[in-house]
């Protein structure tokens, strides 16, 4: 195999740091322009890459040889947790791709654990974002408290110095109007998908 380019390793790196992407994503984040020249970069990338159709979209991440090329040890496969992943990082997109940003982070005072699907860094200040993708209101109930937990707890703000936003991302105006009923009393924001196209 050719040697690949630095872009073509810019690509295989974001696939290890954000998991799947769609094509529209890799347009956004690497700059690939229209469709067609899309998919010819990612057409040559593909000894290194997996895919498959989902709905309107090809997602795609990384195979074997694409993780030994970065040295990644997670091993990505089709499963229904990859839209839930897409929608993390729409977001990603939408916060203007932030330096410090890192998946399924462990907050826990010792008695309340919660592991977020990210935190980031936007504006100086840390966030914590959850998707409601396929999740039921009972299972986001039962974390919102865990956070409320960790609120009281104080745990998080002697590590940040302040308790971070909460930000929510998730499908509908109704779930958006639950989830704000839900988080009354802690720091949130809450966005629809619509909000952030």
């Amino acid at each position: 195999m050719k040697p690949l380019n630095e872009r073509q390793e810019r690509i295989l790196l974001s696939l290890k740091k954000l998991d799947y992407l769609n094509r529209e994503q890799l347009q956004k984040i690497h700059r690939l322009g229209q469709k067609r020249n899309a998919n010819r970069i990612l057409q040559q990338l593909s000894p290194y890459l997996s895919n498959y159709r989902e709905e309107f979209s090809t997602i795609y991440y990384l195979n074997k040889t694409g993780r030994e090329y970065v040295n990644s040890q997670k091993v990505r496969k089709k499963s229904n947790f990859v839209q839930h992943v897409i929608m993390r990082n729409d977001f990603y997109i939408f916060v203007g791709f932030p330096h410090e940003w890192r998946n399924e982070m462990k907050l826990t005072d010792g008695i309340n654990t919660v592991v977020c699907d990210a935190w980031f860094k936007a504006n100086g200040r840390y966030n914590i974002l959850e998707v409601d993708h396929m999740q039921t209101m009972k299972e986001n109930k039962a974390k919102i408290e865990r956070y409320r937990g960790l609120l009281e707890a104080g745990a998080v703000e002697k590590h940040f110095g302040y308790f971070p936003m909460l930000i929510w991302l998730t499908t509908t105006k109704l779930r958006k109007a639950k989830l704000a009923e839900l988080c009354k009393g802690l720091p949130h924001f809450i966005y629809t998908m619509d909000d952030i196209k």
